[in-house]
């Protein structure tokens, strides 16, 4: 093999390593901000709803417009808006808007549900476009426009909001007139339905109990997770707007409007429900979206917060917070280029022993944070059992490892600029039922790259045993057990979900068959 090229290798290997021990230890920063200010800022939370209640009655409470984004989700658009019609706020000063961009169904049965919610004297109005301009932002922009409320709460279809949701956030936008954003945590409606589900309701936990809380209460930029939070009028259109040109548009308006002095508020103790994906294809699919939204915001917003006269760890944190989705990439890296090297390469020169023990110490830290974090996070999420779901943490780490083929994929297409378009999660709204034929997917060629990855890495880990380098084995074990896992699991959910669509097919037939009989 080239000598050239085995450098060239030896300095993408290197350069990915750097990469992942500092978002490893990033997570460490998360965490100390999260222990550090959350007995504080909890207390002072509750204190500050209980003032208001105590100053204000709920005549004083604004009007608000609950918007619903919805497209093809025929299986849980009724649940939600039965949900958000439930909230306990004034009826004359909540205003429900239903987004609903749908080609299939799911427009007549929204269509139906919002009529029949309409009769029963809610203020609910349906938004119906054709053209899907600039996605989810476009139906939003559209939606405000006509907006009655100075507040605008926001819900994804696989949302259930508790009754209360809007009278534990609207207080804080009243309270203070910087407060440009509120947001909620997002709770699990079916985590215990498989492993899949269990594994990414603690990565979500990790997210919103330490991440979001440290950036929030850690005067740290945050964003808007798309839904379950409610937006001050004035700091979207202050921050310029809806725009669609990245996949996480909730994002990208979240850091105009801080740049433009709103401030984001995070409140630890408003959960709000939502169903998980239980397929890896869908998970995949969704994850693939946040990857690619998330550089393509940090390509269009970085120049800006650098340029910006916000303190030098604000940008520090810009930075490691809309790139986060690189770990793909240099975990990727790393597992490919572990096994040519130890094979062909001699580096010139030798290290003395003190930097080696120190080199692994900083790996082997960074490569347990996130493990921590997400320990930290079920020990302080207030749920029961958190020692139990732990066990499935294994899971968890072999999944974030799998999707790096896929997640890197999402980031190379960000930062080469290719567009593509919106990609839907399909959930199940929690029916025995599956969704019908056009919710069937597409057949999971990255799958074959994974396999082929994952078998790699076999190898690769045959070889380090071999030559007795066993400080490595660890990493790429589990880079193999990642990639295959995930591979044999898309091509499983690809099968069964081609079982489930032809037999709704077959079932709707059957229906439409003896309705005309």
């Amino acid at each position: 093999m080239s000598t050239i090229l085995l450098y060239a290798m030896f300095v993408v290997y290197v350069i990915a390593g750097v990469g992942l021990v500092i978002y490893g230890f990033s997570c460490y920063y998360s965490i100390y901000l999260f222990l550090k200010n959350s007995r504080k800022t909890r207390l002072s939370d509750r204190k500050a709803i209980l003032k208001y209640y105590r100053e204000h009655s709920l005549a004083d409470l604004p009007q608000v417009t609950t918007q619903l984004p919805v497209f093809n989700e025929a299986n849980c658009v009724e649940r939600l808006l039965e949900a958000v019609c439930a909230i306990d706020y004034p009826k004359d000063k909540h205003e429900i808007q239903v987004l609903d961009d749908s080609t299939d169904e799911c427009y007549e049965v929204t269509k139906k549900k919002v009529a029949e919610l309409a009769a029963r004297g809610y203020d609910i109005k349906l938004i119906h476009r054709t053209n899907r301009k600039d996605f989810k932002a476009g139906a939003l922009k559209e939606g405000m426009a006509v907006a009655k409320g100075e507040f605008l709460a926001i819900f994804d279809a696989d949302f259930v909001p508790e009754k209360d949701f809007l009278l534990k956030t609207v207080p804080y936008l009243v309270m203070d007139p910087q407060v440009g954003l509120v947001q909620g945590r997002w709770g699990h409606l079916n985590r215990t339905e498989s492993g899949l589900t269990l594994a990414q309701s603690i990565g979500i936990d990790g997210h919103f109990v330490i991440e979001q809380s440290a950036r929030s209460w850690g005067k740290l930029f945050m964003n808007f997770n798309g839904t379950a939070g409610v937006w001050r009028k004035d700091a979207i259109y202050g921050g310029g707007g809806w725009e669609g040109d990245t996949l996480t548009e909730d994002m990208d308006l979240s850091y105009r409007s801080q740049l433009a002095g709103w401030k984001m508020k995070f409140v630890f103790d408003v959960i709000v429900p939502a169903e998980l994906p239980n397929d890896i294809n869908a998970f995949k699919a969704q994850q693939f979206r946040w990857a690619k939204g998330s550089i393509q915001t940090a390509i269009k917003i970085l120049p800006k917060v650098l340029r910006s006269k916000v303190p030098l760890r604000v940008k520090i944190g810009a930075i490691l917070h809309t790139t986060h989705y690189s770990i793909h990439p240099c975990m990727l890296f790393t597992a490919l280029c572990a096994w040519p090297l130890l094979a062909f390469f001699e580096p010139v020169g030798h290290l003395p022993t003190w930097a080696y023990t120190v080199g692994f110490a900083f790996i082997f830290l960074a490569a347990i944070a996130p493990s921590v974090l997400y320990f930290v996070a079920q020990r302080c999420s207030g749920y029961t059992g958190w020692k139990i779901r732990l066990l499935s943490l294994p899971i968890l780490m072999a999944l974030g490892v799998g999707i790096a083929v896929s997640n890197s994929r999402a980031v190379f297409a960000a930062v080469l600029g290719t567009k593509g378009s919106f990609v839907r999660t399909p959930k199940s709204g929690g029916a025995k039922k599956k969704a019908k034929s056009h919710y069937a997917q597409k057949f999971p060629w990255m799958a074959l790259i994974e396999l082929l990855v994952g078998v790699y890495c076999i190898f690769g880990l045959l070889e380090y045993i071999n030559a007795s380098k066993y400080i490595i084995g660890p990493f790429l074990a589990l880079y193999a057990i990642g990639f295959l896992s995930v591979s044999v699991l898309s091509f499983m959910h690809y099968i069964s979900n081609i079982f489930e669509v032809r037999k709704a097919i077959k079932c709707s037939e059957c229906v439409e068959e003896q309705a005309t009989n």
